[in-house]
């Protein structure tokens, strides 16, 4: 009986130390390897670029904005927020909403009025949405701007009071695990979920603006949430037209081994963080003002890339590689030729691939991965504004 205790304790001894060993060897894989964000700069081939100067209606770079939200479930706030503490993870986003509160009531523009809107999803969750209305011009149609990764619909402020001076009603999505909205700050257990969230949204803009066309703008990740939205014929009905800059259609993993690894990684450690060049920062702008910017604001994750986040982004990436034929909206693409983010022919593919009748493509010489905040971002905001301007 003793030298039966002894073996069964020695035996779960080894189990432990296994599982141990096990643990320690996938976060050292994952550590070592999971980076699907690895840039890899493209040099355009002379024929690319003759055909996308024949493709897109401009050739050289420009500038370009407003806020206000619908409301059914819960009312436009001008103000209003509390914080509590129930659990780390309550008071983060707790944190992050008041902060975007605040933000929106402290923007004393008087051109426009901005104001704020909180949603409840099937899932439970909170979503923070913002709105930007102009007062003294006349609205001709709305934008729907959905932040990259990471990010938050206050960052397009600007751009969005450039589309307020041209008539257009802007609002601004946090998706889930963003800016004001639930959830772990930049952890995001499902892309389908923020789909889903612009898909209610879309519709509640649309029913608060009858008669105004919609168009879409989605930035990176933002802009590959959109296209999968846009692919939902119901959604494609309601939408004019769309206008995208650096779409997230082509982001690859680090290595070929997470192509297996990565949905078990992130089905058994979601929440694990990877090393990623977030915090450091990617050259994602030309700019260094905006780039530091960008990495003080609290309301940018800034912290390492989430194994299950990873996972979605490639995930979504690989739906939209297998139907880009399916997207029939009219849309413009923009990218910059040094995106160390995503890789630029990723674009000429969807431009190349969607079966829409009106589109245009135009690739930025030199230009990196946040145009809107490149040193030639006025250039960039004039480019989208004349797209949406001449379908209006």
């Amino acid at each position: 009986m003793a030298t039966e205790a002894f073996m069964l304790k020695e035996s779960a001894l080894l189990s432990i130390r296994a599982f141990k060993s096990l643990f320690m060897l996938v976060s050292a894989i994952v550590m070592v390897l999971f980076l699907p964000f690895r840039g890899r700069r493209r040099v355009v081939e002379k024929e690319e670029k003759n055909q996308n100067h024949e493709c897109c209606h401009h050739h050289h770079h420009r500038k370009g904005a407003v806020v206000r939200v619908p409301a059914k479930i819960v009312p436009w706030k001008s103000g209003g927020g509390g914080v509590g503490v129930v659990a780390m993870k309550v008071f983060d986003y707790l944190v992050r909403r008041e902060l975007a509160i605040k933000r929106v009531l402290e923007d004393g523009d008087e051109k426009c009025m901005r104001e704020y809107w909180l949603f409840g999803t099937k899932r439970g969750d909170t979503i923070f949405t913002q709105r930007w209305t102009p007062v003294s011009v006349k609205i001709r149609g709305l934008v729907i701007v959905m932040h990259g990764l990471n990010e938050h619909s206050g960052r397009y402020s600007n751009f969005a009071k450039k589309l307020n001076a041209n008539g257009f009603k802007v609002y601004g999505m946090d998706w889930i695990g963003h800016g004001g909205s639930d959830g772990l700050h930049g952890y995001v257990h499902s892309l389908d979920d923020a789909v889903s969230d612009l898909k209610v949204f879309i519709e509640k803009v649309k029913t608060e603006n009858p008669g105004l066309p919609c168009f879409c703008f989605g930035h990176s990740t933002g802009a590959a949430i959109t296209l999968k939205a846009l692919l939902d014929p119901k959604i494609e009905s309601c939408i004019a037209g769309a206008t995208f800059t650096s779409p997230a259609v082509g982001v690859e993993a680090s290595h070929p081994i997470l192509e297996v690894l990565a949905p078990i990684l992130s089905f058994l450690l979601p929440r694990f963080p990877c090393n990623s060049a977030y915090k450091k920062g990617l050259p994602v702008t030309r700019d260094p003002e905006a780039l530091i910017a960008k990495y003080s604001d609290p309301l940018v994750c800034t912290g390492s890339l989430r194994i299950r986040t990873g996972y979605q982004i490639l995930r979504i990436t690989s739906y939209l590689q297998q139907n880009l034929k399916k997207l029939r909206v009219p849309f413009l693409v923009l990218h910059g030729t040094c995106d160390s983010v995503i890789d630029p022919t990723a674009s000429q593919k969807l431009y190349k691939e969607a079966s829409s009748s009106d589109k245009s493509m135009k690739l930025y010489e030199g230009f990196s991965h946040d145009l809107l905040f490149e040193p030639e971002r006025e250039e960039i905001a004039k480019d989208l504004i004349q797209w949406l301007n001449s379908r209006v």
